[in-house]
């Protein structure tokens, strides 16, 4: 055993080299540092003299006996006292000093796939890019990329998890060392509040890089929203980055600081460091879970649900402590105001389809906006599938009145059999979207054009349903079959609407007549019937060519089915009595149509020219 004059002699050394590094005291100290890129054997007894001091200080509290050199304390408590002071506050510059030495931001733009090198003593660069394509590959483990340094950096995975290491080991062994003494010293709360504001401000300018702005819930509600479309790109790209490797990274290195050093210094250390950021982090979700709530914001309600559900394993596992659990809970009701908000909207959505009561006529009989809006709509819903069959849990009633008149008609719902609720709940807006429509076709004062409007109208919802996969198979052939006979429906009357009458007037009743002296056909009466048929046709043609039938392939089928049973009525009618015309007086009075004229005009059919004309005019 040492002798007490020899531990005496240790602890004054000890102090001695203490206070020769005393920054206030010392112009060496001062122009002279030993922690971060000093000489390494001063260092180190430097932390020896700092524990041979903290030592005598244990032994006196050991003994209770303050005189100098006895119980074994080895020194004047006073000086001993004073040079642990002295060492602490120099041990708190060091630790400063070499986390801002080895604190870098992330540079996510720069790219490093999979290199088998990496720069000495620098953070481990990484694309975001690289991230998200990855994300599908990664499976727990562990792995090292190796560099031309020192330091082999740990490349670990839980989940879609990617910690880094942020400071190379050797500074780490260093932090450690300074940590254990100053929490043995009871400067724990001192140390990691160093820590947390060094690294915080690593923090804060990933954010940066990232797109990540400091925004109150306030500022984000008064955004436009079409510059919140564009920020909650970027939030759901960030946030993934900051889960799965900012806030998982910034564990582990608390963890290789300060686990064990003390019960809970590791989780203290960590959350004092996140805490901040992490809240500002979800701040920005929680401000869009809670805004207004119209329709055109569902979708990008959906890509945020998406995106944080994607991602709350990834927050439980690195914020499941006890002490950080609060960000968990934030997040998880995000999640759940999200959701809520996802249903309202939709409810909305429906409710806007059923009230769009406007009185004006599409011109055209085009597709009406009302329609576009909803099946576009709809189609985008469908998209997100998944999703909405766990959020979607309501069914809707099998009848529901229009409005609150008495006089509108109950819609009738198809049977729910085999349907999820989601399907039932589009099903729905469909059908409101029908009867709608069915209202709206009714201001226009032509027949013709009210079937034309329809047809248009269902065929583009047939059209939809058809290009959709998932909303097909939603909705069901059985409803796509007679969604297809209504459109035939209407295709059908508006061609007896319109040319029942026409091909009427080529019928050979009432043209023969019986007489010596006659031919056997009534002039007179053929003559009203030729000038029937032009009056009705030009109508048909000075009309119908300004109407749109916007599918090309509907068009063309239309016209086809048209001429099909024009121009064979029409060629016999001329061969038959073209003849008795020619021989009378001013007979292009009356066959004022060739057979090629008027397939000529029936393709002009449909394409809306007076109303492009005006819109070219405008």
């Amino acid at each position: 055993m040492e002798s007490p004059d020899n531990i005496s002699m240790e602890v004054e050394a000890a102090e001695k080299l203490i206070r020769r590094w005393d920054s206030t005291a010392s112009k060496e100290a001062r122009e002279r540092k030993i922690f971060g890129g000093g000489d390494r054997q001063e260092l180190d007894r430097y932390l020896r003299a700092v524990d041979d001091v903290q030592r005598s200080m244990e032994s006196v509290s050991v003994s209770g006996d303050a005189s100098p050199g006895v119980g074994g304390g080895g020194g004047d408590p006073g000086k001993v006292n004073g040079a642990t002071q002295i060492a602490m506050a120099h041990l708190e510059d060091g630790f400063r000093n070499i986390l801002i030495i080895h604190t870098n931001p992330f540079e996510f733009d720069s790219l490093l796939a999979r290199e088998p090198t990496a720069p000495a003593n620098s953070i481990l660069i990484m694309t975001t890019q690289k991230i998200m394509e990855e994300e599908e590959e990664l499976q727990e483990g562990e792995g090292s990329i190796s560099n031309s340094g020192s330091r082999t950096p740990s490349y670990r995975s839980t989940r879609s998890i990617r910690e880094i290491d942020l400071i190379p080991s050797e500074a780490i062994y260093d932090l450690r060392s300074i940590a254990q003494r100053m929490v043995t010293a009871g400067y724990l709360r001192e140390c990691i509040q160093v820590y947390a504001t060094v690294r915080k401000s690593a923090i804060d300018a990933s954010f940066r890089l990232l797109g990540i702005e400091k925004l109150s819930i306030g500022d984000i509600q008064r955004l436009e929203w079409d510059v919140l479309e564009s920020k909650i790109r970027r939030w759901i790209r960030a946030a993934k980055v900051c889960v799965r490797i900012i806030f998982a990274s910034e564990k582990q290195l608390c963890e290789q600081i300060f686990n064990g050093l003390s019960l809970t210094a590791d989780d203290a250390c960590f959350m004092e460091t996140v805490k901040g950021p992490a809240s500002e982090l979800f701040n920005f979700a929680d401000a869009i879970s809670i805004s207004h709530r119209s329709p055109e914001k569902l979708f990008k309600m959906l890509d945020l649900y998406d995106a944080l559900s994607d991602l709350l394993p990834d927050v439980e596992a690195v914020f499941h402590s006890k002490s950080s659990e609060s960000v968990l809970v934030q997040a998880v009701e995000i999640q759940s105001q999200l959701a809520e908000a996802v249903r309202r909207i939709l409810s909305e959505f429906e409710n806007a389809v059923r009230r769009e009561t406007s009185k004006t006529p599409v011109p055209g009989g085009t597709i009406h906006p009302l329609t576009r809006y909803v099946m576009n709509y709809i189609n985008l819903i469908s998209d997100y599938k998944q999703t909405l069959l766990d959020l979607i849990v309501s069914v809707p009633s099998t009848t529901l009145r229009y409005s609150d008149d008495p006089t509108t008609p109950d819609l009738e719902f198809p049977e729910p059999e085999n349907r999820s609720p989601l399907a039932l709940h589009l099903l729905w807006i469909i059908v409101i979207l029908e009867s709608n429509l069915e209202g709206k076709s009714k201001l226009y004062k032509d027949d013709s054009l009210t079937h034309l409007f329809l047809m248009n109208n269902v065929h583009y919802i047939v059209q939809k349903m058809k290009g959709s996969p998932e909303l097909r198979e939603m909705i069901g052939d059985d409803y796509l079959r007679k969604l297809m006979g209504k459109f035939r429906q209407e295709a059908m009357s508006y061609q007896r609407s319109t040319w029942v009458r026409i091909l009427h007037s080529l019928r050979d009743e009432g043209l023969h007549v019986s007489g010596a002296f006659s031919s056997g056909v009534s002039k007179t009466g053929l003559r009203e019937r030729f000038k029937t048929f032009n009056a009705l046709f030009e109508e048909a043609h000075r009309t119908q060519a300004t109407w749109l039938v916007p599918n090309p392939q509907l068009r063309e089928e239309l016209r086809i089915s048209i001429l099909e049973k024009l121009i064979p009525a029409y060629r016999s009618f001329l061969g038959r009595f073209k003849s008795h015309i020619e021989n009378g007086k001013h007979p292009e009075m009356y066959i004022k149509h060739s057979v090629e004229d008027l397939e000529t005009a029936v393709l002009n059919f449909f394409e809306g020219y007076q109303l492009s004309q005006h819109h070219r005019r405008r």
